[in-house]
């Protein structure tokens, strides 16, 4: 564990960089819990959260931009905008020396804004100014007790999650399609997973969430073997928008202190809309997890971390993504989220159009022939709602897998979709969906029906449904075990019964259908072999084209 840094003497003959300067001030304060859908007015500073005496304020250099809609942007612009020699990094000296070829293609703002931690621009492992300032709005606004800002994505939020509530040997319940940030989490932390299999449905190739009555089965199995249990981590939206009962699950929880860990991911826009799920922060949640970039506007790559509730001790989250990110924090993935923040401030009406936009087209997807769209009646289990801004659509009724349907739609009418299954295609309503696109969808998914719908009949299925990857999982190392442990390479068709030696994972989604420790299976090795004859990208094997993997020595 990373251990909080004591603070150095100041002394008149010891020079400080400004980066340092700001490091050796108090920590960040907690603010305090608003209301659901309360416009946060970011005009004035009185809507900057208040901060006691004792702990630390915003400095001086953020005053001047604390009545700024977004403090951090405006600072980066005020910096950028100085007339001075510099003798700092980067070496392309605020865009002098930026290679021509990216600087034709993005702008030579962009390279003038790429600063490092200057004394004005604060420090994100010790934020004392603006940063600061953008966060606690941040926090204001999505309704947390404190928040982070996340510039190595929501993978180092997962796992600074995780470190800061696992030691090693405890017990985290995770589901098993969770994604592959939490296998790297346990293997950081030394952790051990208590796995929940999801509800399948293999006519979809999609695996559900999980359920209140599962994470207490999970729970009650552990207790019954006196093991630690450290916290519950689920994924809620999973990447097809099925969201599990948070509020369920923390009603599980919590009466035994144990803290709920939710991959929200995919869930960053829940607060912004009266007909969106309830976040996993208002459902109780202790941490969350979200990628402002996805369905929000901040840069790829940049996250936010939210807490709730005094289960978590927020110092050991701040240790461990010091740990874990970057120390020379990426100033424009930064001011991407204070940006995305106050976006949705200014906007309070922002999702109307992209929720109007998702429910019609889903309509009108349902009318056409051979055609299907992924609702709640595909599961059997009681889960609450599917992210209405998330349409994943089969044609396999059109005889066709869904990278068949890909294809046609990405290279016959320039349709380029998020995430391909091999039952289903996936595509993401964002705020910069515009009419003519969806428009171009459904116009795309009705060629496509009078294209195949017609041939049926000459016509031969070529995919049946698959097998379920997650089923008759059996450990028999820990991950850290498995990860430490020497390897060998051994032919595909050899590996059955081996123990698995690394992860092995169709990306997207990034769910793992091999783990290092795992047993490897029929089940598992055909569901592999299948989605890499159609053509999807194996990540995490050593052998890319799986013609042999990696198992564990013993």
């Amino acid at each position: 564990m990373l251990l909080p840094q004591r603070p150095l003497p100041l002394s008149s003959s010891v020079a400080l960089p400004p980066a340092m300067r700001s490091r050796l001030m108090p920590r960040s304060p907690h603010t305090e819990l608003p209301r659901r859908h309360v416009k946060a007015n970011c005009g004035t500073s009185r809507n900057i959260p208040r901060i006691s005496e004792t702990e630390s304020t915003v400095t001086e250099s953020s005053v001047a931009v604390q009545g700024c809609a977004a403090p951090l942007v405006q600072a980066l612009k005020s910096t950028a905008a100085q007339d001075v020699s510099c003798f700092h990094f980067p070496g392309h000296n605020r865009g002098k020396a930026a290679p021509s070829s990216l600087s034709n293609l993005i702008g030579a703002g962009a390279f003038s804004h790429d600063l490092p931690e200057l004394s004005e621009l604060d420090d994100l492992f010790y934020p004392t100014g603006v940063i600061l300032d953008a966060q606690n709005r941040a926090a204001q606004l999505f309704g947390s007790s404190k928040t982070w800002f996340l510039i190595n994505g929501s993978t180092c939020g997962i796992q600074a999650a995780v470190m800061a509530t696992c030691s090693p040997g405890d017990y985290l319940v995770i589901p098993r399609n969770c994604h592959i940030s939490v296998i790297s989490a346990l293997v950081l932390s030394g952790a051990v997973p208590k796995y929940i299999v999801p509800e399948y449905n293999s006519r979809w190739d999609v695996a559900g969430g999980v359920t209140p009555l599962q994470v207490d089965k999970a729970l009650k199995e552990l207790q019954k073997d006196g093991k630690r249990i450290a916290a519950v981590l689920v994924t809620s939206p999973t990447y097809h928008g099925i969201c599990s009962d948070v509020q369920g699950i923390v009603d599980v929880c919590h009466p035994l202190r144990v803290p709920v860990i939710v991959d929200e991911a995919h869930g960053a826009h829940f607060k912004f809309h009266d007909s969106f799920p309830s976040t996993a922060i208002e459902q109780g949640a202790d941490l969350a997890v979200q990628s402002t970039h996805k369905v929000l506007s901040s840069l790829t790559q940049s996250s936010m971390l939210h807490m709730a509730g005094g289960l978590v001790d927020s110092d050991k989250v701040s240790q461990c993504l010091q740990l874990l990110q970057s120390s020379s924090p990426s100033y424009l993935l930064l001011a991407s989220l204070d940006a995305a923040r106050a976006q949705l401030s200014e906007n309070t009406n922002s999702f109307d159009e992209p929720m109007a936009m998702a429910l019609e087209t889903k309509d009108q997807l349902r009318m056409i022939p051979g055609i299907s769209v992924l609702d709640l009646s595909s599961f059997i289990s009681d889960f609450p709602v599917v992210d209405p801004l998330r349409i994943t659509l089969s044609a396999s009724d059109l005889h066709l897998s869904g990278y068949e349907a890909d294809d046609i739609l990405s290279e016959e009418h320039q349709i380029v979709s998020e995430l391909v299954g091999t039952q289903a295609v996936t595509f993401a309503i964002n705020l910069g969906t515009r009419r003519q696109d969806v428009q171009k969808l459904v116009q795309s998914a009705k060629h496509l029906s009078e294209k195949y719908f017609s041939a049926l009949e000459s016509r031969h299925r070529k995919h049946d449904y698959v097998c379920n990857p997650f089923d008759k999982i059996s450990m028999k190392l820990t991950l850290r075990e498995a990860f430490f442990t020497k390897k060998r390479r051994v032919c595909i068709k050899d590996s059955l019964g081996e123990i698995c030696g690394e992860l092995i994972c169709p990306y997207p989604p990034g769910i793992p259908v091999l783990i290092p420790g795992e047993v490897v299976t029929q089940d598992s090795l055909s569901y592999l072999i299948n989605v890499r004859d159609q053509g999807m990208t194996i990540s995490g094997a050593a052998d890319g084209e799986l013609n042999s993997i990696m198992v564990c020595n013993l």
